[in-house]
């Protein structure tokens, strides 16, 4: 019989905090000095086009930060209800949320709105690695 209620007493919240920071931490190499150019190029913006941007650099920051601390506290819970207990588990974990909710999710922007093919699998393989250091974070913390 399997309870599905939260128990946020399981929950470590020193390791959801830092899960959330590595997801900001990666986000800004991925989409900065790794692939900051080519991502540019698939979505049409240039630096310049940056700056009229609806949100300020840290508004957006702070945005991505509580996002980030949403998905850790979900993928936290989900870890424990999995009982993933090793890094192999962790990476198993995150693999399969990332192809069953993150890549079918992420699959309208090229099916849908028109946006290259490129691009969904830029932003697929970031959520791929985010998903994999967070899990991996979570779970080994405990």
């Amino acid at each position: 019989r399997v309870t599905l209620y939260m128990d946020f007493s399981l929950i470590i919240w020193w390791a959801v905090l830092v899960a959330a920071f590595a997801q900001v931490g990666v986000g800004m190499l991925w989409y900065g000095p790794v692939f900051g150019k080519l991502w540019m190029k698939y979505v049409g913006i240039t630096p310049e086009s940056m700056k009229s941007m609806p949100l300020t650099l840290w508004q957006a920051m702070i945005g991505g930060l509580l996002t980030a601390f949403v998905m850790a506290t979900v993928l936290s819970y989900a870890s424990l209800f999995f009982a993933a207990m090793t890094a192999m588990q962790a990476l198993l974990l995150a693999f399969w949320l990332w192809l069953g909710f993150v890549v079918t999710t992420q699959s309208g922007s090229f099916l849908w709105e028109g946006k290259p093919f490129g691009l969904l699998i830029l932003n697929a393989g970031y959520s791929l690695v985010v998903l994999s250091v967070m899990a991996l974070i979570l779970v080994l913390w405990r």
